[in-house]
């Protein structure tokens, strides 16, 4: 979706991995960060540093930078989608939109709203993904890819 309440991230030319999922991530604001981590670990923040998200499931990494550092699912004050399936993890973090929120309302109605709901608020500019979703950016892929897997559970 090209309408989104985040400012686009800024490219960096930089190459780097996550240190134990060797992905490349995403580039990751470091307002992300400084809101997201616990006071231990934003003690350790480098804040020259270039950060980036690792979405890879089975990796603890959540940010890792440039100089090495790397901050794991404990060192964040939420859960994060992409790498906790439990039913109670938001999806969209602003707006309280949960796996099995989003579950019940496609239970509830043969049309669910979710989406449309989510956009409204971001049309709005109500919402604040790079300070409450871990990824640094809007949510709305990862409401529809569960959307997708309640629709098509064996669709993986």
């Amino acid at each position: 979706m090209s309408q989104c309440c985040c400012p686009p991230s800024s490219s960096t030319k930089t190459s780097f991995t996550c240190p134990q999922g060797n992905c490349r991530g995403k580039p990751i604001q470091l307002i992300t960060l400084k809101s997201l981590l616990k006071p231990a670990a934003l003690e350790r923040l480098e804040p020259r540093s270039d950060y980036r998200f690792c979405d890879t499931p089975a990796c603890p990494v959540v940010y890792f930078s440039n100089q090495g550092s790397a901050y794991t699912v404990q060192d964040l004050k939420v859960s994060v989608f992409q790498k906790d399936n439990r039913d109670d993890v938001p999806v969209c973090y602003c707006f309280g939109w949960t796996r099995q929120r989003i579950q019940s309302e496609m239970e509830w109605s043969e049309n669910p709203q979710v989406v449309k709901i989510i956009t409204a608020h971001i049309k709005t500019k109500r919402c604040g993904c790079e300070v409450n979703n871990p990824q640094g950016s809007c949510c709305l892929a990862n409401v529809r890819h569960v959307i997708v897997d309640y629709r098509h559970p064996d669709s993986h």
